[in-house]
């Protein structure tokens, strides 16, 4: 029997098998009847042998795929993982995560100037029209002059602890929802990943541009930025997650989309779990020296924390890449 022969004869199978996939992935093996988890069972063995067969016989690098997905998916059912313990969560914290962004590096950067561009036109945006502010800045900054602001907050007279606590935690909340929604908007081939990056960089843009024109533009950096590296950065690897996603469906390499699709997911979500860390850190800085204004914390000390904090958590996120440098640097033994 030749492999297309092979392939005819075989495919109700696989077919049957993705089939009661699908229904037992969607609820769990509960949802099967008792005949069903037999001939799940059944299949997974014997697709476990066609995909030997086919792999034997140097068959179509699509129908291996296809089938190595079936026997992987049936797997992950039958001898279901043990929970992730402690020491694996910390174990992809400080190494998984850094080594997965180092091969996501190009998707990062590409999220990282969308939303650059998205800053750069807010910002010009405002210099050109000042009157589209009602367009550009967020509502909630258009309900007080920049200048009167920092006044109280040098008074004193600002938001009270309560209204501070509340602020940060909407912000915290917010921006959580932005990296969700950049990470989910991936299924529309990238678009609307592409879309949340830019408009969420122009608000940015045209709220620095706002602050800037007063004089205020140290004040503001002192105020955005302690926060604002390590929420940035988790908003754009959110991005670049949603940016592989849409690699899956544009560029399946030669695999069939839907199983493209899934490899890919694993590594989305990897990163999208990786932020949450980042997300820690910022919602802690936000709530605390971000929003201690002058003359309680100078512009240069906040500044100053601001970049300390970046070199901090750039050191982190590359530390994967130091590593294949040393050990690429090293001489041969």
């Amino acid at each position: 029997m030749d492999v297309a022969e092979f392939i005819e004869a075989r495919r109700p199978r696989w077919e049957q098998l993705e089939s009661l996939l699908d229904k037992a992935e969607v609820g769990g093996l509960r949802l099967l009847s008792l005949e069903e988890a037999r001939s799940l069972g059944k299949m997974y063995r014997a697709v476990s042998s066609d995909l030997l067969w086919v792999r034997a016989r140097s068959g179509s690098a699509e129908v291996s795929a296809y089938l190595n997905d079936l026997v992987g998916r049936a797997y992950a059912l039958t001898y279901p993982g043990k929970r992730p313990r402690l020491v694996d969560v910390w174990a992809f914290v400080s190494h998984g995560f850094p080594a997965l962004l180092r091969r996501e590096w190009r998707m990062y950067i590409a999220s990282v100037l969308m939303l650059l561009a998205g800053a750069g036109f807010g910002y010009l945006g405002m210099v050109m029209d000042p009157d589209a502010a009602h367009y550009l800045v967020p509502e909630e900054h258009l309900k007080i002059d920049p200048s009167e602001r920092a006044a109280q907050e040098a008074s004193g007279q600002g938001m009270s602890v309560e209204e501070q606590a509340y602020f940060s935690s909407f912000l915290f909340t917010h921006n959580i929802q932005v990296a969700f929604l950049a990470f989910a908007l991936g299924i529309t081939v990238g678009i609307g990943t592409a879309l949340m990056l830019f408009v969420n960089g122009l608000f940015l843009g045209a709220l620095a541009q706002v602050y800037a024109a007063k004089g205020l533009a140290g004040w503001f950096w002192a105020w955005i930025l302690p926060h604002g590296i390590p929420e940035i950065t988790a908003i754009c690897i959110a991005g670049a997650a949603g940016l592989v996603i849409a690699r899956g469906l544009a560029a399946p390499r030669g695999l069939p989309r839907g199983v493209a699709l899934r490899q890919e997911a694993v590594t989305a979500v990897k990163l999208l779990f990786g932020t949450l860390v980042l997300f820690v850190l910022a919602g802690i800085i936000e709530g605390t020296v971000s929003q201690i204004h002058p003359p309680r914390l100078s512009v240069t000390f906040k500044v100053s924390f601001a970049l300390a904090v970046g070199a901090g958590v750039y050191a982190y996120l590359c530390s994967d890449f130091l590593r294949a440098w040393r050990e690429g640097a090293s001489p041969s033994p």
